[in-house]
C-alpha cells in the first residue's frame, strides 16, 4: 500500500480529556476502512480544547469532529475555539476556491452544536433531562436522498447522549445557506417539546450529526458494565432504561448497522472526490 498516495485525515478531539468511547470508536472504523478498500490511508489525532491543539488545514484530506462534555455555549471567545473556528473558516474558503482537492468534514454532537450555532441555524438549550440511550432516529426526505444514509431504514437507531440540543429549525436561514436538515429525533406525542435537529448536511463537503455513529455495541457494552457507569445510569434513568439499552446493544440491526454505515459511507464520498481530483 506504501506506493499509493497518502489519504490524510485528522481526528479533533474535543472531549478535553473526560473519558469516552469515542474516540476509540472512530479510530476503529477508519482502520477498518484503510483495510477494506486497501489504502494508504493515516490519522492523526488533535486535542483541540485541553492543548489548543490545532492542524494547518492543508496538511489533511478529511477531518472528523468528536463529541465532547460541557455547554456550547460557555466556550465563546475561548483561545481553542477561536483556534478551531479559524480552522473551519479556512477549509471553507478552501472549497469554495477552484482547487479541484476539497477537505471533507464530519462534525459529532458538541461539535454539531458549535457548528449550529457559528451559522445560527436554531435555539441552542440545556434538555429538561438528559437524552442518553439507544434510540430512534427519524429521516426527513433530504435525509432519505442522501448518500451517508444510504441503506439506513427510518427510524434507525443509534447512541444519543447529550445534554443539551438545537430546536426549531431557521428556515430561512438553511435556505439563505443551501443547508439540509437531514434528521430529527423520535416523536414524544405525549410532551409539547419540540423534536430536535439531529443530523444536517452543511454543504457537499460537511456533515453533522447530533448522535454518535461511531458508538459500536461492543464498547458501549464494556463502558454500561462498570460498576459506577451503570450506577450513574440507573440513578438518573432508571433500571428498565438501563436494561432497554444492554438488549438494544445486542441487535445486530441498531447501532452496530449505524456504525458500519454512517462514517464508512461519507468516507466513500470523500474517498472518491479526493481520488477523482
Amino acid at each position: 500500500m506504501s506506493d499509493k498516495p497518502e489519504l490524510k485525515v485528522a481526528i479533533l478531539d474535543l472531549y478535553d480529556g473526560v473519558s469516552n468511547e469515542g474516540m476509540r470508536g472512530f479510530q476503529e472504523i477508519l482502520k477498518r476502512y484503510r483495510e477494506k478498500n486497501q489504502l494508504n490511508l493515516e490519522y492523526s489525532i488533535f486535542d483541540v480544547r485541553r492543548k489548543c491543539e490545532v492542524p494547518q488545514y492543508n496538511d489533511f484530506d478529511i477531518y472528523i469532529v468528536s463529541g465532547g462534555p460541557g455547554s456550547p455555549l460557555d466556550t465563546e471567545g475561548t483561545e481553542w475555539e477561536k483556534k478551531y473556528f479559524n480552522l473551519i473558516d479556512k477549509l471553507e474558503d478552501h472549497n469554495l476556491s477552484n482547487n479541484p482537492q476539497k477537505k471533507h468534514a464530519f462534525f459529532v454532537c458538541h461539535s454539531f452544536q458549535l457548528m449550529c450555532r457559528k451559522y445560527k441555524l436554531g435555539n441552542i438549550n440545556i434538555r429538561r433531562s438528559p437524552s442518553f440511550g439507544v434510540l430512534p432516529v427519524h429521516l426527513t426526505e433530504a435525509g432519505k436522498a442522501d448518500q451517508v444514509f444510504e441503506n439506513m431504514s427510518d427510524p434507525f437507531y443509534t447512541v444519543d447522549s447529550r445534554s443539551w440540543q438545537v430546536i426549531n429549525p431557521d428556515q430561512k436561514r438553511f435556505e439563505g445557506l443551501g443547508m439540509q436538515l437531514l434528521a430529527i429525533e423520535k416523536e414524544r406525542p405525549h410532551v409539547e417539546f419540540p423534536r430536535a435537529m439531529m443530523a444536517i448536511r452543511f454543504s457537499e463537503y460537511f456533515i453533522s450529526t447530533q448522535f454518535h455513529p461511531e458508538a459500536d455495541a461492543k464498547g458501549m457494552k464494556n463502558w454500561l458494565l462498570k460498576e459506577e457507569k451503570k450506577k450513574e445510569v440507573v440513578t438518573e434513568h432508571g433500571l428498565a432504561k438501563y436494561n432497554d439499552m444492554l438488549e438494544h446493544l445486542d441487535d445486530p440491526d441498531k447501532i452496530t448497522f449505524t456504525q458500519a454505515n454512517i462514517i464508512p459511507n461519507f468516507l466513500d464520498q470523500a474517498v472518491l472526490s479526493w481520488q477523482e481530483a
